[in-house]
This record gives structure tokens, C-alpha cells and sequence, in this order.
């Protein structure tokens, strides 16, 4: 698990935002922490649903940006987990399985977007980011 050396809590001292980005591609992960910091926001970020479990439990984050398909723990045991402990934290599922089956078990654990990696654009995961936050 990758952290900023900024103090826990749903706001920084700056006011910044802070987002969870859990995702399994280092590479993507690379060049969406760049584009959420470029926008101004607090990055912290987990390459798998236990990490990112453990980022929620320490770092607080405002939002969480989820893929699914991930070793350890997959993105929907994660969400089930983070509603098991009773966090309710704006989420987008950012992923590449795009079959009924997944969307639908995840419209099932609760209002989240749910966005195809090859569909979208980083600023406009950036775009919708600020919206599901009110920003």
C-alpha cells in the first residue's frame, strides 16, 4: 500500500479531498494518482482489496476508486467487506469486465458508478469523481 505523508481524516489541513484508488495495474494506478493530484486531490492508493481495506481503516479517504478483478481480494468482496464494517463511502468501480453479471452483482451491494477502463477518459474519471463528491 502506497500513502501520502498526510494526517488521516476525511479532509486535509488544505482542504483536499482524498481518494482510494485501488487497482491491481501499476501502470494505470501510476497515471491516475497523477491525474487525481494534478486536480487537486489527496492520493492514497492499494494494489488489492486487502490493502485497500486497510488504506479505508487508516487514511479515511472521501472516495474510492475500485476495479474488480484484482488477486487477494477482487473489488465486489471489497465493497461487501467495507459495508460489513458499515462504511458508506461514495465508490466508482473503474474495470474492465464489462458482462451483466458483474454489473449487476455490483448495482446490488449499492448506488455505485460503474465505469469500463476502455470507455472512459482520465479526465473524465477525474470529472466524475468531483461530481459523485459534490466538488
Amino acid at each position: 500500500m502506497e500513502s501520502a505523508n498526510k494526517p488521516s481524516g476525511r479532509k486535509t489541513a488544505e482542504g483536499q479531498k482524498k481518494v482510494l484508488i485501488v487497482e491491481d495495474e501499476k501502470s494505470l494506478l501510476a497515471v491516475l494518482k497523477e491525474e487525481f493530484e494534478s486536480e487537486g486531490f489527496l492520493v492514497v492508493t492499494a494494489l488489492d482489496g486487502q490493502e485497500g481495506l486497510q488504506a479505508v481503516d487508516k487514511e479515511n479517504p472521501d472516495l474510492v476508486l475500485l476495479d474488480i478483478a484484482m488477486p487477494k481480494m477482487d473489488g465486489l468482496t471489497m465493497i461487501e467487506a467495507l459495508k460489513s464494517k458499515g462504511k458508506d463511502i461514495p465508490t466508482i468501480i473503474l474495470t474492465n469486465l464489462d458482462d451483466l453479471n458483474h454489473i449487476s452483482k455490483s448495482v446490488a451491494l449499492g448506488p455505485f458508478d460503474y465505469l469500463i477502463k476502455s470507455d472512459w477518459k482520465l479526465q473524465e474519471i477525474v470529472k466524475r469523481a468531483k461530481m459523485k463528491l459534490g466538488i
